[in-house]
């Protein structure tokens, strides 16, 4: 017997969360609930988080929680619960699999059946973000080797427990050297693990483009934490509608499962919702949990009801479906199905085994870390480069000289274009002569700013790493 917690969520949250309870409780799940309170109320009560103290204490010491869709009010300051979980969880795989149902739901892809891995905590989504300049806004793109290693092992070991022949990675480090650079290079050394496994990466561009048109050339696709939410949502939307996916968060000690829809409250208390997408997050569930049997069985009475014609109002269709159910009535039809399995879509067959267990990340040993220059951000209104370069030369020290000017990440001194559009934040480099190493010289930059009435808006150290710089040129450089 497993303990875990449930929240019934907002909109059409309690709705599809009894019929999922009800299916996987008739199926033989062997689960007890512990059902917390989060979502709107909690949000209006003057929780800007949306969820108490004492419910975090309920999921932390189970483990395992299963969410229905909850309702986030417009404005206030409120906080997306999902991220706040996730991050502060530590869930750092998002699972999402998109598998066409054709022809019972449509879908231009009727031979599609693929797993999205998606990293959860970092990216882009880490949240960072400044004004610096009346022109120009900041957001920090942070990917570190810990949560690449933890993703892409886990693409890995997922693909090795269900079956799944091939891994491919999607980033653009073509453009992105250093951070999607690190996630590719990370993927590359873990895959020579798995010599059983397929491997390929794509640029994301054109791997997003070529999942869209021929997504049966794809298995398992692991991506950063941006790239990965958009394209799962695509993914399961071209694979027949977002309404039917499921989703898993996976951490260390915790997990969390929930559709990937809203809470649609326009659809609340009408007995209308669909409860698949919920379902198939139970599904994961259950198989996290070890109960790969149960599992089985629901998954395969959902497929035999969907194969049934028997559809709610969102995939309901003249010709093909059968019967136009309600929430309640779809739900007793799979638990009607328990036991059977589908004729013409596949049957699933999970193999018996325990959760996926991954090693913790073991901290690499450190590299020597030698200063190589300095990045100073300069928020200047002028317009000639030229102007700034003499100005930014008066700041140099013995050893650290002005070796390049950029705006917007373009080389414009020396020797720049003057077609190119400039605004008002500037990246002004400061090296040592001959690529030789140099000491810490930012503060007496930073001095030498001051004193010349040079507004810094922020300062980045150029380091290598080993010997080998660990930084972007400039564009054109």
């Amino acid at each position: 017997m497993t303990k875990i917690t449930v929240a019934k969520g907002d909109g059409i949250g309690p709705e599809i969360m009894d019929a999922t309870l009800d299916i996987i409780l008739a199926a033989g799940a062997q689960i007890e609930i512990e059902e917390i309170e989060v979502g709107e109320k909690v949000y209006l009560a003057g929780n800007t988080a949306g969820i108490a103290k004492e419910s975090w204490d309920i999921i932390r010491r189970n483990k395992v929680f299963l969410k229905a869709p909850i309702t986030t009010p417009q404005g206030g300051g409120y906080k997306s619960l999902n991220v706040t979980t996730r991050k502060f969880l530590g869930l750092y795989s998002n699972v999402r699999p998109c598998m066409s149902l054709h022809p019972f739901v449509k879908t231009k892809h009727p031979q599609m059946d693929v797993v999205i891995i998606r990293e959860n905590e970092e990216d882009l989504y880490a949240g960072i973000e400044h004004q610096q300049t009346d022109e120009v806004v900041q957001c920090l793109k942070l990917i570190s080797r810990p949560g690449c290693e933890k993703i892409v092992r886990y693409a890995f070991e997922y693909a090795r427990q269900y079956g799944r022949k091939k891994v491919t990675c999607f980033t653009k480090d073509n453009i992105m050297k250093q951070t999607d650079g690190l996630f590719h290079q990370v993927f590359e050394e873990i895959a020579r693990e798995y010599p059983d496994i397929e491997n390929e990466h794509w640029i994301i561009d054109i791997g997003a483009a070529k999942m869209a048109d021929t997504p049966e050339a794809f298995d398992v696709i692991v991506m950063p934490n941006l790239y990965g939410d958009v394209l799962s949502d695509v993914a399961a939307q071209i694979a027949g509608s977002v309404g039917l996916a499921g989703s898993a968060n996976i951490g260390e000690s915790c997990a969390m499962f929930e559709a990937i829809h809203g809470s649609a409250p326009r659809r609340a208390g009408q007995n209308l919702a669909n409860p698949s997408g919920l379902l198939q997050g139970a599904i994961m569930m259950l198989n996290h949990i070890g109960q790969t049997e149960v599992a089985e069985k629901v998954q395969n009475a959902w497929l035999k009801t969907i194969e049934d014609g028997i559809h709610t109002y969102d995939i309901y269709k003249e010709g093909v479906s059968k019967q136009k159910v309600g929430t309640r009535e779809f739900a007793a039809a799979v638990i009607a199905n328990l036991g059977q399995q589908p004729q013409q879509l596949s049957a699933v067959s999970y193999a018996a085994g325990k959760p996926i267990q991954l090693p913790r990340y073991q901290r690499k040993k450190p590299a020597k870390k030698e200063l190589m220059g300095i990045d100073l951000f300069v928020h200047w209104s002028g317009t000639n480069p030229d102007e700034l370069a003499n100005r930014m030369k008066e700041l140099e020290v013995e050893e650290v000289k002005l070796s390049m000017i950029t705006n917007r990440g373009i080389k414009v001194w020396p020797e720049g274009f003057e077609e190119t559009f400039c605004t008002d934040h500037w990246r002004c480099r400061y090296q040592g002569q001959q690529g030789k190493f140099i000491k810490h010289d930012t503060i007496t930059l930073l001095i030498n700013a001051l004193k010349h009435e040079i507004d810094v808006v922020k300062t980045e150290n150029l380091y290598a790493f080993d010997g080998k710089p660990a930084f972007s040129m400039g564009q054109g450089q």
